[in-house]
């Protein structure tokens, strides 16, 4: 079978177009249809048809996404698809008929987590569809063979359709017009929200560099924007639905635009406009080189007040050297112009950064480059990574600094991040904050400032969702605490009702009226069921 949609379709929703005959007329032409006739012995019956399981809606599937929220949203617009399709989707994997495993490829562990739920799935008997950065970066790993792929780019529902008749696709197609290559998947899409009050939106996939160690530009390609009136409608009809805070993401939102003539800031502007009142926009990563030339635009969207005065801008490396060996394509001193100008020109601003320990040819004098920029800067937010060799990238090819010194740096960079609370100074504030989320021991409710600060809140079902104001009154190394005030009344900044939990955002059921009109689902049944 052809590996990329190209070849058949790029996607379902291309099946159903303005140009395509409507129900009625398929209705119509099907007196020109003369069937087989078939032995009746041969017959399926539904009752049969019910017991394989081959209908879509008796089927329970589960899914689980790894890695960043760009992967997060494409597990949402998943698992709302299938919904729409007459799927039923679980929270318990035991209860699933099948497992559509979502994959990130940034790091080892990601992977081997991966790897090892796809084996767990296969000791329970269960049907498997793999999908996200690892299957289309790497489809012919020899764990993979003879499970259904599907890739960044695809539509997922028919990658599930053909499985459960026991079928193997592999959908790794990307989709282009007139030679240049689209987004992701439709913005229109169905979609479950994992939190039904935040909103995920991809405004572009793909990125403008290549970096001797990421795995992922192999997965989602180059850069790929989408139109910015696309992104507002799909902002609109979030709030619509009644969410509170969007979420952009990207591999790389600084560099958002410029393949299609545009850029962040014209973007941001569009959609600082669509916000209600009381709800929020939080920027996603962008890398340092694409984010210098916006600078002045950047700190005064970043001021208004909904928008989080927060950024994330990895870098990876204080050492020019090690930048240049991971060809990042900027220096140390551009990352701290980035830092500086923003810290200066929005006060109290969140800068997030990212560092990798022991990348190949990283000198003990490289690494201290970087202790000292911690020390400089003390970051709130810092993730920190032992540099792991991806298959297939440059830098797996380099000479490899010894594990026990990639581990010692490692333990050395976290305990410098820990030595420091950089919130002490926040206690006895007031501030009004937004309440999205439970906490992990579902013992607060999850709250961020206007700094993306988070702050856990009294858990009291009147504040989900809402605008409150607290006095801080206690703080940790991530987190801060906070009192509701007296007579102060929570806001409400979403102009609709939230979604239930696990209920379909954006639902288009197009595609199933028409194979329901047809009786798609019961002729491919029976197709399948001939094939066995």
């Amino acid at each position: 079978m052809p590996s990329a949609c190209d070849s058949l379709i790029d996607d379902i929703e291309d099946m159903v177009s303005f140009n395509e005959p409507t129900p009625h007329e398929r209705q119509s032409a099907r007196k020109c249809v003369v069937p087989r006739s078939r032995k009746k012995k041969e017959l399926v019956t539904n009752e049969e048809l019910q017991a394989d399981s081959l209908i879509p809606g008796t089927q329970k599937i589960w899914v689980k996404t790894w890695g960043c929220s760009h992967n997060n949203s494409d597990g949402e617009y998943m698992a709302g698809q299938l919904a729409a399709s007459g799927y039923k989707m679980t929270d318990d994997p035991t209860e699933a008929d099948l497992w559509l495993l979502n994959s990130c490829t940034v790091k080892n562990p990601a992977e081997d987590h991966f790897r090892n739920s796809i084996k767990k799935a296969q000791e329970q008997e269960k049907k498997v569809v793999v999908a996200g950065c690892v299957p289309q970066a790497q489809p012919r790993m020899e764990y993979l063979k003879g499970l259904s792929i599907i890739g960044v780019l695809c539509f997922i529902f028919w990658g599930i359709y053909f499985l459960f008749p026991g079928h193997s696709v592999r959908l790794l197609g990307q989709k282009k017009d007139g030679g240049r290559r689209l987004g992701g998947a439709r913005l229109d899409l169905p979609k479950i929200r994992k939190n039904p009050l935040i909103e995920i939106i991809s405004i572009n996939t793909g990125c403008l560099n290549a970096c001797t160690y990421c795995k992922t530009k192999h997965a989602r390609g180059d850069l790929a924007s989408y139109p910015i009136d696309e992104l507002v409608e799909r902002a609109r009809q979030s709030f619509q639905e009644g969410v509170c805070e969007i979420w952009l993401t990207s591999e790389d939102t600084g560099a958002y635009g410029r393949d299609i003539g545009t850029d962040l800031p014209t973007l941001l502007w569009r959609l600082v406009e669509e916000i209600p009142e009381g709800a929020m926009l939080r920027l996603g990563m962008t890398n340092p080189p694409y984010i210098l030339e916006h600078l002045e635009e950047m700190a005064k969207i970043l001021n208004t007040p909904r928008v989080y005065a927060f950024l994330h801008v990895p870098v990876q490396s204080a050492s020019d050297s090690v930048l240049m060996d991971m060809k990042r394509e900027y220096c140390v001193d551009d990352f701290r112009r980035v830092v500086d100008f923003l810290k200066e020109r929005v006060p109290g601003i969140t800068i997030a950064t990212d560092i990798i320990c022991g990348f190949p040819g990283e000198t003990e004098a490289d690494f201290q480059e970087t202790m000292n920029l911690v020390k400089c800067y003390r970051f709130p937010s810092l993730f920190i990574n032992q540099f792991y060799p991806r298959p297939g990238t440059p830098a797996a090819k380099m000479e490899q600094v010894p594990a026990h010194v990639k581990k010692q740096r490692t333990k050395e960079l976290s305990q410098l991040f820990h030595s420091y609370n950089p919130y002490d100074h926040k206690i006895g504030e007031r501030q009004c904050v937004l309440v999205t989320e439970e906490s992990f021991d579902a013992q607060y409710y999850v709250a961020h400032n206007k700094f993306y600060e988070q702050v856990l809140v009294p858990r009291q079902a009147e504040f989900k969702g809402k605008m409150i104001e607290v006095d801080i009154y206690e703080s940790g190394k991530h987190f801060l605490k906070g009192r509701p005030v007296e007579d102060s009344k929570p806001f409400t900044p979403s102009i609709a009702a939230p979604l239930e939990r696990g209920e379909v955002s954006v639902i288009f059921f197009i595609i199933w009226e028409i194979f329901q009109q047809n009786n798609c689902d019961f002729i491919l049944a029976l197709l399948f069921k001939q094939q066995k």
